[in-house]
């Protein structure tokens, strides 16, 4: 078993992901796994970061399928017995131009951005190693798709009593409401991409609390964060930053010094705390 560092990154063949993956090439003692659902945009990736001279690790990782999810769980803990660094990124959004009707955007998008990254969090978070960094990459539309949801629903999302069971409902809620064509009426925003990154966010207060309770020794932070408007596939060229811009705060995050007890749970853009 290898006793070097290990720090993992989903959704990384490209954009921020591929991005973060360069920074924690540069920065982070020890092996980096970039991952991606198919192989070949995989290991593409890791080869333009080899003629770059940085050496990157690929793994297959399908957020969407449990089976990969704990095949890569199997060959860290075999390899490594653990995780140190874990960064949550893989998402994905429909353009606003799109023309797929509302209810299987809201499926489809909440089924990778909320409930993959909960999957992912639920297999490799026991994995964590003592000073261990967890990043789940959310987004200020998260902020702005909250402030559009009706008093209850802000009062249930900004509880610091809410479960991950309790979460998983309302997710689950927001998307039945959607089938039903009463997500406006439930107090639900017009946005699939908003509720599947509140979803991220909140759900990143209750692991962070968590971790406070069952492993309060071990020094672990975990943290969401806006990454900023980036110029991706997903956003677009008008975006105001570049993808190494944006992967400033998630590796800020990641990279903590050892002796840092915060920020944790909480939710960070420009490396600086937000009020949720």
């Amino acid at each position: 078993m290898s006793s070097v560092p290990v720090a993992v990154v989903t959704g990384s063949n490209k954009g921020i992901g591929f991005a973060i993956v360069r920074a924690l090439c540069k920065q982070f003692p020890g092996d980096v796994y970039l991952t991606a659902r198919d192989p070949g945009r995989g290991q593409e990736a890791v080869a333009k970061l080899q003629q770059e001279g940085l050496r990157a690790l690929f793994h297959q990782l399908d957020v969407d399928d449990l089976q990969s999810i704990r095949a890569l769980r199997d060959f860290l803990k075999e390899k490594y017995g653990g995780l140190n660094v874990l960064v949550n990124n893989a998402g994905i959004a429909f353009k606003v131009q799109d023309t797929t009707p509302f209810a299987v955007q809201a499926e489809v998008t909440l089924k990778t951005n909320f409930f993959g990254t909960k999957n992912v969090c639920t297999e490799l978070l026991p994995l964590m190693k003592p000073y261990g960094r967890v990043v789940n990459v959310s987004s200020m539309v998260s902020c702005s798709a909250l402030g559009r949801c009706s008093q209850e629903l802000q009062q249930k999302f900004r509880s610091d009593t809410i479960t991950e069971e309790e979460l998983v409902q309302l997710m689950n809620k927001f998307v039945e409401d959607t089938k039903k064509g009463v997500h406006d009426k439930e107090g639900w925003p017009n946005t699939a991409y908003g509720v599947s990154k509140i979803g991220v966010t909140v759900l990143s207060r209750i692991q962070a609390r968590l971790l406070n309770e069952q492993r309060k020794g071990e020094h672990i932070l975990l943290n969401a964060c806006c990454p900023g408007w980036v110029r991706t596939d997903m956003a677009g060229p008008q975006a105001t930053k570049s993808p190494e811009e944006g992967a400033e705060t998630p590796v800020y995050l990641a990279l903590l010094p050892s002796d840092a007890d915060a920020p944790h749970g909480q939710f960070v853009s420009d490396k600086t705390v937000r009020p949720w």
